[in-house]
């Protein structure tokens, strides 16, 4: 797998601040994507023992809440595969750390029957907190959301899916959710 990029200290990608790793690869090719140039999966870097060193260390600061992964498309199977076993390095070496990853594929897509269901997704969704679901639409797009470029995409709470088989969004800070300020 190679990476397009990776930010240290993002505040745009999930709560808090963050490590965002920006995968390569994406055959979904989202009219206006904002990251068309790691839909090749050549752009970039190799993802090495290094990188995923890198990435953990960086977790470790108390400031940073979590991980975020993003694309390209983490669920493209090349990529699904190298991100099962390192997200739940980072799951098992940091318990307390929130790990997001944003998908233009449906949450359906991704499970049980889903034309992406593999065991690789099922390790990746049992490491995640939030999935932000689903594809970027130009003509849905709503600079008022947080975490998401267009409203039919989902912020989906994964374990509680999990738990009960039916899609549960997560739920925002009510001070950001009401879309105001006090």
């Amino acid at each position: 797998m190679n990476y397009a990029t990776i930010k240290y200290c993002d505040i745009a990608n999930g709560v808090g601040v963050r490590t965002s790793l920006f995968v390569s690869g994406c055959r979904l090719h989202c009219k206006f994507c904002f990251n068309e140039e790691a839909w090749s999966f050549s752009a970039g870097k190799p993802f090495t023992q290094q990188t995923e060193e890198e990435i953990l260390a960086s977790l470790a600061a108390p400031y940073v809440d979590g991980l975020s992964v993003l694309g390209g498309e983490p669920t493209e199977p090349e990529n699904a595969a190298v991100l099962a076993p390192f997200l739940e390095r980072v799951r098992a070496t940091y318990p307390e750390k929130n790990i997001w990853m944003y998908s233009g594929r449906m949450w359906e897509q991704l499970t049980d029957g889903g034309d992406h269901a593999s065991k690789d997704m099922d390790r990746i969704l049992a490491c995640l907190d939030v999935l932000v679901d689903g594809p970027f639409v130009q003509e849905l797009h709503d600079i008022t959301l947080r975490f998401r470029g267009s409203s039919n995409q989902r912020l989906i709470n994964v374990p509680v899916t999990l738990a009960t088989g039916s899609v549960t969004i997560w739920q925002d800070d009510p001070r950001f959710a009401a879309h105001g300020w006090e």
